[in-house]
This record gives C-alpha cells, sequence and structure tokens, in this order.
C-alpha cells in the first residue's frame, strides 16, 4: 500500500479520537462566534430524547463528534462513546468537603492579561465557556458553580490534566526508589529500545526534555498526531491499514530528533511512554494504580475511568475523567504535603520534587512567551510566582491550580472553543490570582 494511502487512512481514523493534548489551537476554529450561552448543550439538544432527532444524535463514528459546539456535550459523555477502565474510588464513605460558600468571589474583579478594563470572576466563567469550577481554601468549599453538560454528580475530561496525575505516579515511584529517575527508558521497556526513547532517562520523560521527532500541529494532515490518534483510536481499523495499532505499538516507531536534555518540549507522547514505563515497574496500569495509591484512600466521591485503546491501555496523556470536587481533593492533597485523613499518600520528596520546579532554562526554549519564568517538571507546570503557585492543565480550559501562599485550590472543567490555553489564560491566570487575594484579605492587583 502506498505512503498516502496509508496517511490517509491513519487521518481518517485519528478523527474520531482527540488527543487532548494540543497546545495551541486544535482546528483553527472560528466557532468563537458562539457565546458560552448560545452554545449550552442543554439549550441545543444534543443526545435529548429516546430517541434523540436524528440532527441531535453524537456518534463516536462520527468525525465531528468532538468539533465545537458537540463538543460542550462530548467532554461529559466521553464514557458513552468509546471503550474505558475504571478508577475505583474503594468501598469506604467519601471525605466529607466543609462547605462555606463566599459569594463574594463572584464580584472579585481582575484586569485580563492585554486588556483595557476589568472583569469580574463570574464574567470570567463564561467567556472562558466554564462547565464547572470549585475553589478551595484552607480545605473548605468556598465556591462552587456547575454549567454547560456538567452537574455535581457528572463527570468531565480532564484533558491534558491526565498528565499530571501519570506524572505525579511517576514521582512516586522515584521517591520510593522503585525507579531510578537516572536510569535509561530501555532498561525499564526494552521494547522501547529502538526508538527515541530508548537513551533518554526516566527524569527526562518526566520533565518532558526528550528529543523526539513528533509534531502535534492539527492543522497539518501530515503531522505525527494523526499517526498516533489513528493508533489509539480503538475502532476496527480499515482495511489496508498498516500503521502501529496502539499506543504502545506508536511509542517504539518515535525517531529521536536533537539531544535529550536542553529543552523542554511538550509532547504527549511523553506521557504515554511514562504510562509504559510505570507500568512495567509497578506491575500494574496507570488506571488501577491511581485507583490503588490514590483515588481510593483520599475520599474521592465518584469512580473516574480512563478511555483506552484496542488492546486496552489507559490513554496516560489525556484519556482521564472525574467529577469536579475529586479533581480539587487531588489539588488539596498536593496542597497538604501528600497527607489526606491523617495518612501519607504521596511521599514528600515527591511533592518537593514538583513544587520546586524544573530548568527554568530549559522551558524558555520550549516557546511559551507567555509563561516567562514558568517551568516544568513531573509533568505539572510551576509558576515560580511570589506565592509559589503550580498547575496541571489541559486544553479547553482544564485546570487545577494549587496556591500554597493563599492555601488555596482551584479545579476547573470546561469546553473553550479552542484547544490551547493561550485562548484563556489572559483571564484565568490572572482571575486565580485575584481570587488568592482576595481569600487572602488582599487588595487586588492593579
Amino acid at each position: 500500500m502506498s505512503s498516502s494511502i496509508s496517511r490517509t487512512l491513519s487521518v481518517a481514523l485519528a478523527a474520531a479520537v482527540p488527543v487532548f493534548a494540543a497546545p495551541v489551537d486544535a482546528a483553527g476554529q472560528s466557532a468563537l462566534a458562539l457565546t458560552a450561552e448560545q452554545s449550552d448543550p442543554q439549550g441545543l439538544g444534543w443526545m435529548r430524547g429516546f430517541p434523540p432527532p436524528e440532527d441531535r444524535i453524537i456518534r463516536f463514528s462520527d468525525s465531528d463528534y468532538f468539533a465545537f459546539p458537540k463538543s460542550r456535550w462530548t467532554v461529559c459523555h466521553f464514557r458513552q462513546l468509546m471503550p474505558t477502565v475504571n478508577v475505583s474510588r474503594g468501598l469506604g464513605a467519601p471525605a466529607g468537603l466543609e462547605r462555606r460558600i463566599d459569594p463574594a468571589i463572584d464580584g472579585v474583579t481582575f484586569r485580563p492579561t492585554g486588556a483595557g478594563k476589568d472583569m469580574t470572576w463570574l464574567q470570567s466563567l463564561s467567556a472562558n465557556y466554564t462547565d464547572g469550577i470549585v475553589v478551595l481554601h484552607k480545605g473548605v468549599l468556598v465556591y462552587e458553580r456547575y454549567s454547560g453538560c456538567l452537574t455535581e454528580t457528572g463527570q468531565h475530561g480532564a484533558m491534558s490534566v491526565t498528565k499530571s496525575l501519570t506524572g505525579l505516579l511517576g514521582e512516586m515511584l522515584v521517591a520510593e526508589g522503585t525507579l531510578d529517575e537516572t536510569a535509561k527508558v530501555a532498561t525499564i521497556v526494552p521494547e522501547l529500545k529502538q526508538s527515541a526513547f530508548g537513551d533518554a532517562t526516566v527524569r527526562q520523560v518526566l520533565d518532558m526534555t526528550t528529543g523526539l521527532r513528533y509534531s502535534e500541529d492539527y492543522a497539518d494532515p501530515k503531522a505525527d498526531v494523526w499517526t498516533y490518534s489513528a493508533a489509539g483510536n480503538p475502532l476496527p481499523k480499515p482495511e489496508g491499514y498498516e500503521g502501529p495499532r496502539s499506543y504502545f505499538d506508536y511509542l517504539k516507531t518515535v525517531v529521536k530528533e536533537g539531544e535529550h536534555g536542553p529543552a523542554f518540549g511538550y509532547k504527549t507522547i511523553n506521557s504515554d511512554a511514562l504510562g509504559w514505563i510505570i507500568a512495567r515497574a509497578s506491575g500494574k496500569s496507570v488506571a488501577d494504580l491511581l485507583s490503588e495509591r490514590i483515588w481510593s484512600r483520599m475520599g474521592a466521591e465518584q469512580d473516574a475511568y480512563y478511555t483506552v485503546d484496542s488492546t486496552g491501555t489507559p490513554f496516560a496523556g489525556g484519556g482521564l475523567n472525574a467529577g469536579l470536587r475529586d479533581m480539587a481533593r487531588v489539588g488539596q492533597l498536593l496542597l497538604d504535603g501528600g497527607m489526606a485523613g491523617g495518612q501519607r499518600l504521596v511521599p514528600q520528596k515527591a511533592i518537593d520534587s514538583i513544587r520546586g520546579g524544573g530548568d527554568k532554562t530549559a522551558f524558555e526554549k520550549g516557546g511559551y512567551p507567555a509563561l516567562k519564568g514558568w517551568s516544568y517538571r513531573g509533568m505539572w507546570w510551576v509558576t515560580h510566582n511570589e506565592h509559589g503557585a503550580f498547575m496541571a492543565r489541559g486544553v479547553h480550559g482544564q485546570a487545577i491550580y494549587v496556591d500554597p501562599t493563599a492555601e488555596m485550590v482551584i479545579a476547573r472543567f470546561s469546553s473553550h472553543p479552542t484547544a490551547g490555553n493561550a485562548a484563556n489564560d489572559p483571564t484565568s491566570l490572572p482571575a486565580y490570582e485575584a481570587v488568592a487575594n482576595h481569600l487572602m484579605g488582599l487588595a487586588t492587583k492593579p
């Protein structure tokens, strides 16, 4: 079969599987003309009725099932559309969250980056197509709001926030001595010896300072991301398809470009390589390990789940789906130094590694001018601001924001039409800082 036919088949297969990872706009979507209110999935009637009207049906096999505005329904319903694997919360009672709602948060004002006038916190939620947001202060729930497809009992795609959970598991295994961060990947996963990952260290994978030939340019039909997506698509491959058939199969094909170590390069395949490393080191998939070490012990109120490929491998780079309050509990776990319910769940050494941040010089080479002075460590984004804040970030506006100085955690699920966080950072980041200042009793900074 010719390479052009193979590429066409890859793109066709990939169309059904979003990679949940693009650092830039995934499709150059112009649907921003629809506001959050106009694109609300409840108002548009997606998948309502028994059966729904034909023009309101969303199928996994549809090439546009994750295109805006359908995506505003899809982000809460991946389990209805594709195979998944459970992340059990166990059988114990959930850890209660004390509630002391602060209605003044809605009126907190801030100046979006580059804007000429102030905005309120409440206005920012609609501007960023927020589906749900929770604010914890000193472990107390002080703000909670749901919209779009999400309710307090629902689950939502975490997109690349998933990477930070994968990174947390990796940091835990390193801290405990199960993983040697200086070990070459090939010594743990021999199948990757001939790939670009083979001579990278575990730490270089954790911090995404690997030298890989891999493009996530969604505007380019020949970009590697399409072959990667096709490999992870759990649907049967079409006749004549000769590409990789799983995430692990794809990782074996990755070619090296440049050297490992000097520069940060945000590439989803690092997270899936780390997922494979974690599985080999622990003897458990990332889904089972997350359940055993975190989800069943932190008092989660809902099971979570991962989307999987055709072999049942969890998508460690972007496939986690969870309840919003449970995502806030993850942030609180890190804020509390790895402790929950009087028990240590995460080694202090792992927490210190993440909060300390990574190589700022390497990060600067990654091309994020709007995040000047930041770094990346253990698949967490570290601001190095005066509050020592760090966060997990996912496309379309997913976030866990941890501010140790303000003792604040913000968890947000969103369905912004534009994938890249550059679309909402100018509003989101100053909004988070303004709420932190409010909770500390400080005046909002101009």
